[in-house]
């Protein structure tokens, strides 16, 4: 995170950064805080990653999902994860920086697999419902 903040130029990378080590670090399931911030950060990965928003539209649909966060369940984590941290942190501030991040971040997305199609489902319904009343991402 370190090297994201000191160069401008992965500043768009650190969403990945923030959301893929969230994910991983999931907190206590009883908390509404942890709970809520798991749904978010899973909601962000996965306007970035496969539905290919921009890292402030995601903010913005982040921002959609937060108005209706008393919905978002407890997900069951996965029991480990296929790429952490620690696999990339050598390549922090390199030329690879960015692509391994968007690795991690893909990793762990992959990891929730379980749960796409709830998160999923409820970012569209959102979505739709934001387009409608007129809020919408860029």
């Amino acid at each position: 995170m370190a090297a994201e903040h000191s160069d401008p130029a992965l500043m768009r990378t650190h969403r990945l950064t923030v959301g893929a080590f969230a994910v991983q670090h999931p907190g206590d399931p009883s908390s509404r805080q942890a709970v809520q911030s798991v749904g978010l950060q899973l909601a962000r990965l996965a306007m970035q990653l496969h539905r290919l928003r921009t890292p402030e539209t995601a903010d913005d649909i982040m921002l959609i999902l937060g108005a209706h966060n008393a919905e978002q369940r407890a997900l069951s984590p996965p029991t480990t994860f296929s790429l952490t941290a620690a696999d990339i942190v050598g390549g922090a501030g390199t030329a690879d920086h960015a692509d391994a991040v968007k690795r991690w971040a893909q990793s762990a997305w992959e990891d929730w697999a379980l749960h796409h199609g709830s998160i999923l489902s409820r970012a569209e319904k959102h979505l739709r419902g934001s387009r409608t009343s007129g809020r919408t991402g860029r």
